[in-house]
């Protein structure tokens, strides 16, 4: 019998507990959440009269670790108000509580003999066949475990969530011997479809998948950087996006992390891995002794690898002399070379065949990375696969450790492991044995395989089901047709996908024109279309660039054409015969945005940064975004006065640039209808947007051109305009602002018409080119666009 998952409890409200239950009220369940009771009253509450056994003093521990959660950066919930959704309680009066909970997560304190403790406790409440799972990052379940009876052991496991768990897609499932697989699969497939994880099967290792060759990894730098004499700035540059690493890089990820967490983590290995060959990796450097005994321990505490002086001056610790000193910038040769490769591989490829002690660094990282992930192999995990897929998600990596180094050649390393007498690993020697060159590879059926130790064979990776990959279907000749910009892929089972693939996903000509080309053969040959990619953005909107170079140069008649292309193609596929499901995830700004707005059905990924930003740069959306906005304003209004003031909220959120933080902040903004539905998990959003495409075929019927849309004209207008005055004369708005606005305000209020009066799509189409363009002439567009191409932000002018 399938396991049922209803209700969820945490137990801790720390940094990660309070943290996890605010994920699950984000994935629609209303968790308990419990935690200790305060041990004594504090200064304030004596002065308030309250006594030990007040409910606020007794609740005060997981009180505030949850109001830390609500109130922190990133946000942890999808919407602030929200927050109610949970049930806050402590482990003293509401323990019996956990009778009532499907699933029990643990996630207080890294110590093992207070997880068994709290465990016993909770076995005495807890409902035969309840789930009980650890959050622990290290500590061996099958210890944690201990003394627990048949039918605990059967239902616990470990459920590691990375931090932050909203928005990092790793989750390591650690099922212990007992472990029913049934428990498994139920708990994996929820923390899938509910929660929108990443979920890897780890095996109960000291700090399991991500953590083990992760701390590894960050651990050898710091090694390689003291031998080979970097300072700490030069290592962030050169393991950082250069390598497919994210921003933060070594020391700033140490920094967000916490030198203690860290601390704590080396330590835990070191302790735990004494057969493991390169176990004097995990010792901490002196250096990093010294800052945390000053308390140095990173963003949490002001300072650690970084500083911030009260100017605001960021200053780096120097390692050898222990102060810390202004920034340094070095010359790193190998690096500078290869920096505007946009291709990871080729990067990677051009920095080794260097000669400086860059390259250098690069081969010696590399090496001793690859040596000891495939030696990890299979006492962590069964394949490559496990490992690249826990670096990707719970590390943000680009390409995992069998990735990169099937990016790089088998080969690479086996010279420099042979000068240093370091013995092929199992799995290389199993590989060349079986005549492979790679990790991964695909089959004659364009399935994708990875090698398989135990097999010592390739074997498919497994479709796993509700998923689509658009690389794979272009693999396998899923093609029908591309240009420079876009691909119109066969999905299967009567689906198209329109594809974007351009810079950022901005959109162009190509794309445009490929708009139209999907939605004729659509109308031929299938039942609907997607538009849907998996580049890292939907859509950054427009090409600037060509806006700004256009604009430039005069070229008006120009800029009105390529206006009138982006509205054709907006309009055809609202207008489409066969449905079109838009499936937009992360960045979906200005034009991205306009493209969702006219779709049939919006599949959106649950977190959406969703807006139309054009004022920003000193012009209005005129790819039909405020048309359609207004349009949606008018249709949900019941009556004048509630028209003129949803009206007035859809001109301040345009006019504000205003950008979502989730899709359902985007349903609350107007850029999501009620019936436009969120995908938890980003890697079933274009499987999911298919699957909403032949729900809607069935007895589709396109929408017809509006000629009945109620503008207000003149009163509207006037209103609008009065809300604009107030603002700027509070200072809050810059005159250009102002003039920008009420351009908007033209267009939305229907220009000046009076009485009101009913118009058509086109009218108000028309109003958006001719405001657009006519900002387009103005010098101050002209500066925050140039602006923004150059750092990122408009220019406030």
């Amino acid at each position: 019998m399938a396991i049922r998952i209803q209700t969820v409890a945490v137990l801790g409200a720390g940094t990660m507990g309070a943290r996890i239950a605010a994920h699950l009220i984000n994935a629609g369940f209303r968790p308990t959440l419990l935690d200790i009771v305060p041990a004594e009253l504090t200064e304030a509450e004596k002065k308030q009269g309250l006594t030990p056994q007040s409910p606020a003093v007794r609740n005060r521990i997981v009180r505030a670790g949850w109001d830390a959660a609500v109130k922190g950066k990133p946000a942890a919930l999808f919407q602030a108000d929200w927050a109610e959704r949970v049930r806050l309680g402590n482990f003293e009066d509401n323990l019996d509580w956990l009778a009532e909970a499907d699933w029990i997560i643990e996630a207080v304190a890294e110590d093992l003999a207070i997880k068994r403790s709290l465990l016993e406790r909770v076995e005495r409440v807890r409902r035969p066949g309840s789930i009980v799972s650890s959050n622990t990052s290290g500590l061996p379940l099958r210890q944690v475990a201990e003394g627990r009876s048949a039918d605990f052991r059967q239902h616990w496991l470990g459920t590691h969530f990375f931090n932050p768990p909203r928005y990092m897609r790793l989750l390591e499932v650690i099922p212990i011997a007992e472990t029913l697989p049934e428990v498994v699969a139920a708990i994996s497939e929820l923390c899938d479809r509910r929660l929108g994880k990443v979920v890897v099967r780890a095996k109960d290792t000291p700090n399991f998948i991500a953590n083990r060759i992760g701390t590894f990894a960050l651990m050898n730098i710091l090694r390689l950087m003291q031998e080979m004499d970097f300072s700490i700035e030069e290592i962030d540059e050169l393991t950082g996006p250069a390598i497919g690493l994210p921003r933060s890089a070594t020391f700033r990820t140490a920094d967000i992390v916490g030198l203690d967490v860290l601390a704590h983590v080396v330590r835990n290995l070191h302790a735990n891995v004494a057969g493991d060959e390169r176990r004097d990796v995990f010792r901490l450097p002196a250096f990093v002794e010294t800052l945390l005994e000053r308390r140095a321990l990173g963003e949490k505490t002001g300072q650690g690898f970084y500083q911030r002086t009260p100017q605001g001056e960021i200053l780096t610790f120097d390692w050898k002399t222990l102060n810390y000193r202004p920034r340094r910038k070095s010359a790193l040769g190998s690096l500078e070379l290869a920096r505007n490769i946009e291709s990871l591989p080729e990067r990677l490829q051009t920095m080794l065949r260097g000669r400086d002690r860059v390259a250098e660094f690069y081969q010696r990282q590399f090496s001793d990375l690859f040596h000891y992930a495939a030696s990890r192999i299979p006492e962590i995990a069964d394949t490559p696969a496990e490992i690249d897929a826990a670096l990707r998600y719970g590390f943000n990596w680009e390409l995992g450790p069998f990735e990169l180094w099937d990016a790089l050649g088998l080969e690479f390393p086996f010279a420099r492991w042979q000068a240093e007498k370091l013995p092929l690993p199992p799995l290389v020697e199993k590989l060349q044995a079986a005549g492979k060159k790679s990790f991964y590879a695909r089959d004659a059926a364009g399935q994708q395989t990875v090698f398989d130790l135990a097999a010592g064979a390739a074997r498919p990776l497994g479709e796993r089901p509700g998923i689509l990959i658009l690389r794979d279907l272009k693999e396998r000749s899923r093609v029908i047709r591309a240009n420079a910009g876009a691909s119109l892929i066969d999905l299967g089972d009567g689906v198209a996908g329109l594809e974007f693939h351009t810079k950022m996903n901005t959109l162009g000509g190509d794309i445009l024109q490929m708009i139209h080309v999907a939605v004729d053969e659509v109308a031929k040959n299938f039942e609907g279309l997607v538009v849907a990619n998996q580049g890292a953005n939907f859509s950054a909107g427009a090409n600037l660039v060509l806006l700004l170079v256009a604009a430039q140069e005069g070229e008006w008649d120009e800029i009105d054409l390529t206006v009138r292309a982006f509205q054709n193609a907006i309009m055809a596929l609202k207008y489409s015969p066969r449905p079109v499901v838009v499936a937009p995830h992360a960045l979906t700004l200005g034009g991205g945005c306009e493209i969702a707005l006219h779709a049939a059905r919006v599949q959106a990924a649950a977190e959406l940064y969703i807006g139309l930003v054009e004022t920003g740069v000193g012009i209005i959306p005129a790819g039909g975004g405020t048309k359609e906005m207004v349009i949606r304003t008018v249709d949900s209004s019941q009556s004048d006065l509630e028209r003129y003031d949803r009206l007035r909220h859809t001109f301040e959120t345009i006019a504000m640039a205003k950008v979502s933080t989730s899709a359902e902040e985007a349903r609350q903004l107007g850029y999501l209808r009620e019936g436009d539905l969120v995908s938890m998990n980003l890697d079933r959003l274009i499987a999911d947007a298919k699957e909403t495409v032949l729900a809607l075929a069935r007895g589709y019927r396109p929408p017809a051109p509006r000629t009945d849309i109620l503008v207000d004209g003149e009163a509207m207008l006037a209103s609008l305009k009065l809300a604009i005055h107030i603002v700027h004369s509070a200072g809050y708005i810059s005159d250009y602002d102002a003039h920008v606005a009420s351009k908007l305000a033209y267009v939305m209020a229907g220009g000046d018409l009076n009485p009101p009066q009913r118009v058509s799509e086109q009218y108000l189409l028309d109003l958006e080119r001719e405001a657009f363009l006519s900002l387009c002439g103005e010098p101050k567009t002209l500066e925050r666009i140039q602006s923004v191409l150059k750092t990122g932000k408009p220019v406030r002018n």
